[in-house]
């Protein structure tokens, strides 16, 4: 058995990160349905790999809430969770040999960390664009990024239109700083600990301040 693994969302200033992990005899069902890395599809066909992904394999989630990502403590970085989230997957499922997506900038140091965070002993291929050159991990990046794109319209259905969560979307950014001036504070499912959130919440203190001069 043969397991891939991968995330969507490590950085969205809204939002949570998933991580999945998608676990098959063989692959090559998923090269012949077109599977890539899930930045390579548009929206529908994301979701329509999906659907088949789920249907013919074993496979997990797990949701990190922006709240988990604000309470790390001390030296626990973004990529200790997903580290953590990793190994869970892993232990679950045990496959024989599983490819995964390095988050970290060294693969190695990445491997090493994954290994120790590991209850099991599967066999580790731990690379950087593994959800380009792996079709188990491809797959495992369109659950991830389908199961947050679920998560976002959930967000939306309760907040209004907050777009992709990216601090790069100008929707994100709009909506944000609407929320801030009218509330005077973050909204809910963001991530307090960013730059951004930060400084978009400070700019608004500092502004108000200014008013009363």
């Amino acid at each position: 058995m043969i397991c891939g693994l991968d995330e969507a969302g490590r950085g969205p200033v809204m939002g949570p990160l998933v991580v999945a992990a998608v676990m098959v005899e063989d692959d090559g069902p998923l090269r012949e349905w077109g599977v890539k890395d899930s930045k390579l599809l548009g929206p529908e066909e994301r979701e329509r790999l999906s659907h088949l992904i789920m249907a013919n394999s074993s496979w997990k989630v797990v949701v990190i809430e922006p709240g988990t990502i604000d309470g790390r403590k001390g030296s626990t970085s973004l990529n200790t969770l997903e580290i953590r989230a990793f190994a869970s997957l892993l232990d679950e499922l045990r496959p024989q040999r599983a490819y995964v997506d390095a988050c970290d900038v060294n693969a190695n140091h990445f491997k090493a960390a994954l290994t120790r965070a590991m209850k099991g002993r599967s066999e580790l291929v731990c690379e950087h664009k593994a959800d380009v050159n792996y079709p188990v991990v491809s797959a495992a990046s369109i659950l991830a990024k389908v199961r947050r794109d679920e998560e976002m319209r959930r967000i939306a259905e309760e907040l209004g239109d907050v777009g992709s969560g990216y601090s790069s979307d100008p929707k994100t950014r709009a909506f944000l700083e609407n929320w801030i001036r009218e509330n005077g504070d973050l909204p809910p499912h963001t991530r307090r600990s960013w730059a951004t959130a930060k400084d978009m919440l400070g700019s608004s203190k500092i502004s108000k301040l200014s008013d009363w001069e």
